[in-house]
Formats: structure tokens, C-alpha cells, sequence
């Protein structure tokens, strides 16, 4: 989470700081990121290293980033504000390529990048996410010891498995913390409105403002996540023991794509659903199982394609679900179980791809083709 002051303290779920993305420009190298072969996370026989090693390896690699802000005022009476924003993001490449979170630099002027041995060097946004909350930073390395952080995989942790966290929490550049991965799955909001960051790492370590953008490490001193959010509890904005990290696996498929364009184009469908389980039996549903498609956005490929929302709400464990719509079955053959699975699909896809959709009309099973088409910003 990103430390702000002054003024721009808008807040998602108590975590996120939220706005419009400034992207500037496109940029990029012919770099090498280093990538860990094997397993994401070591046990003992797999050659874990301590938390001293991993930080006496991989701190070098962790940087601190000023984003200065500036807010233009709708009023000749009232002066622009300034401010800045703080945060952490991680080396990936010598040729000086940067992660770090897309809300850390948003809506920024400037930026500035302090290295561990104190260089600051000024940095260009190559390109940002607010799908994921990533953004990739450019800085020329001349001059510069820059140490790349080796980038593991995120689809073999599991929930136990020990992780360590390093940032600036607080201003305090450099700071470990450690933890274990306490839950998989997860979602978190995005910086877009209405979407979600999905395949989410929830862990214990300590993660507090200005930990935004820094790396989530597993056992064997890798990368694994980028931390993004925390939850607070409802309390001062503190770490409560529950942060959230952006998956590395995402980052690896993210970033090539703002490193070429400045921006990643996501396809859409355009419908609001629901996970028909158990909590819903009281509806007496078509299916037992699916994803029930409670809103259909006007002009979306959904509603071109005839996809039906639902109707009037009604109070279903003290929540409104809307009742009456299409539910979706399968696509392109593959079962959908979940409200989740039918963002993961869509998200495999690509805008003007045509998918199938297998739904429930009415009690009937019906096929629908829906050409999909490009997610909007707002």
C-alpha cells in the first residue's frame, strides 16, 4: 500500500489508492529478466534459505519510489495541490526495468527511484494496469548497480508455505517482514470500477503503507508476488495480519505487454453474476450449480448477443440478488461452477474473440455465441 500526503487519500476497501492512470509513454528494452526454474516455493531438501540471506540477496533489489502529484483546481479562487505518494517496486531486468504498483504512480508529474545504496535516478511509467494495479517503470541504468530480483512462479505455493516481505513501509526503506501464505484465490478490487484482481496470494506478513509494489518472496529467495492491499479491520490503516499480493505469474504475462504498448487490452463480456451455491437453494433455481447473470451492461457484447439479467431483487441472506436471468453453464466447453471461473475464462480471451456460451433460459439449455470485445476504462 502506497504512503500519500497531502491530499489524493482516496481509499479502496481500506487499502488501495484509487484514480485515474497516467500512462507516458511506451519505452522499453531488449533486457533479460531472470526467471527461477522449478518449484515456487522450497521446503528444506529444495534449498530454502534464511530470512537474513534472503534479505542480504534480494534487498539490494527493492527500491523506493516518490511519485510527485499535482491536482489541478476547477476554481480560480483555489490553488492547484501538490503532494506526493510513496511506495516500494523491485529491479527485474539490468537493463532497468521496474515493477511496482500502478496506484503507487498514478496521477503523478514525477517520478524518482532511490536504490540501496542510496542512487536516485528519475524513472518514466513505460506503461500501467488498473486491471491487476501493476505498472512498469524505466530508468536509464547507466551508472547504476542494479540488482534484478529473480521472478519465481506462483502456481506451485500453497497456503503454509513461508513468505517474506520487503518495502518501505512507513518511509522505512527496506524493511523484511515475515509470514507465511495464508490463503489462495482471493480477490481483490482493481482500479477499475466494477472489476476485480482475481487468483490473489493472502499472507500474514506484516504489510503496511508504502509496502505497495514490493515483492512478496517465497523460501528460496524468489518472487512471487507484488504486495498490493491490505485489510485494515476497519481500524487506523495498520496491518491487522492480512495482506494481498498480485500474483507473479500475472506480472510475468502483464508487463512484456506495457513494456510494448504502455497499456494491456482485456476482452469483455459485460455481465454481472452471481456463484449459484448453496446459500441460493431457497430460489429454487434452473441449475444447482453455475453462474447466475443478474446485470447485462447496455451496449456490451452480452447484450448484443440477447444475454438476459435479471429482474427484480430479492433478499437472500440479508442480500439483494437479482432473480430471473440466464445462468451461465459453460464456455467454450468448459464447466463453469463459480462467478469467478467466468472472469478467469473471459480473461484467457481476447477482445473480438468469439466464445460459446452454454446458459440456462427459462429452464431450457440453449447455446449463445458472443463476440467479445474490449474492456472499457472509466
Amino acid at each position: 500500500m502506497s504512503q500519500i500526503t497531502h491530499f489524493l487519500a482516496a481509499l479502496i476497501g481500506g487499502a488501495v489508492v484509487a484514480g485515474v492512470l497516467l500512462l507516458t509513454g511506451a519505452g522499453g528494452s531488449g533486457e533479460t529478466t531472470t526467471v527461477a526454474a522449478g518449484s515456487a516455493v522450497a521446503n528444506p531438501q529444495q534449498g530454502a534459505l534464511t530470512p537474513r540471506e534472503i534479505y542480504k540477496r534480494d534487498a539490494p533489489g527493492v527500491v523506493f519510489i516518490t511519485a510527485d502529484l499535482q491536482q489541478a483546481s476547477s476554481s480560480p479562487f483555489v490553488p492547484e495541490q501538490r503532494g506526493q505518494s510513496t511506495g516500494s517496486g523491485f529491479v527485474i531486468g539490468k537493463g532497468g526495468s521496474i515493477v511496482t504498483n500502478a496506484h503507487v504512480v498514478e496521477g503523478s508529474t514525477s517520478v524518482s527511484v532511490r536504490f540501496g545504496d542510496g542512487k536516485t535516478a528519475r524513472a518514466r511509467i513505460a506503461g500501467a494496469d488498473p486491471s491487476t494495479d501493476l505498472a512498469l517503470l524505466l530508468v536509464d541504468p547507466a551508472g547504476l548497480d542494479l540488482k534484478p530480483l529473480r521472478l519465481g512462479s506462483s502456481k506451485g505455493v500453497q497456503v503454509g508455505d513461508p513468505t517474506v516481505a520487503i518495502g518501505n513501509p512507513f518511509g522505512l526503506d527496506r524493511t523484511l517482514t515475515t509470514g507465511v501464505i495464508s490463503a489462495l484465490q482471493r480477490s481483490i478490487p482493481s482500479l477499475q470500477p466494477g472489476f476485480t484482481i482475481n487468483n490473489v496470494i493472502q499472507t500474514d506478513a506484516a504489510i503496511n503503507p508504502g509496502n505497495s509494489g514490493g515483492p512478496l518472496i517465497d523460501a528460496r529467495g524468489d518472487v512471487i508476488g507484488v504486495n498490493s492491499q491490505i485489510e485494515t479491520g476497519g481500524g487506523g490503516g495498520g496491518n491487522v495480519g492480512i495482506g494481498f499480493a498480485v500474483p507473479i505469474d500475472t506480472a510475468k504475462e502483464v508487463i512484456p505487454q506495457l513494456r510494448r504498448g504502455g497499456a494491456v487490452q482485456r476482452a469483455y463480456l459485460g455481465v454481472g453474476t452471481r456463484t449459484i451455491d448453496g446459500a441460493l437453494q431457497a430460489l429454487n433455481l434452473a441449475s444447482p450449480d453455475g453462474a447466475l447473470v443478474e446485470t447485462v451492461e447496455p451496449g456490451s457484447p452480452a447484450a448484443r448477443a440477447g444475454l438476459r439479467g435479471g429482474g427484480d431483487a430479492l433478499e437472500v441472506g440479508g442480500e439483494p440478488v437479482r432473480v430471473g436471468g440466464d445462468i451461465i453453464k459453460a464456455i467454450d466447453g468448459k464447466k463453469v461452477t463459480t462467478s469467478d471461473e467466468v472472469s478467469d475464462l473471459i480473461a484467457e480471451r481476447r477482445p473480438g474473440d468469439s466464445i460459446s456460451l452454454q446458459i440456462i433460459r427459462d429452464g431450457t439449455r440453449i447455446e449463445v455465441t458472443v463476440r467479445l470485445g474490449r474492456r472499457p476504462t472509466f
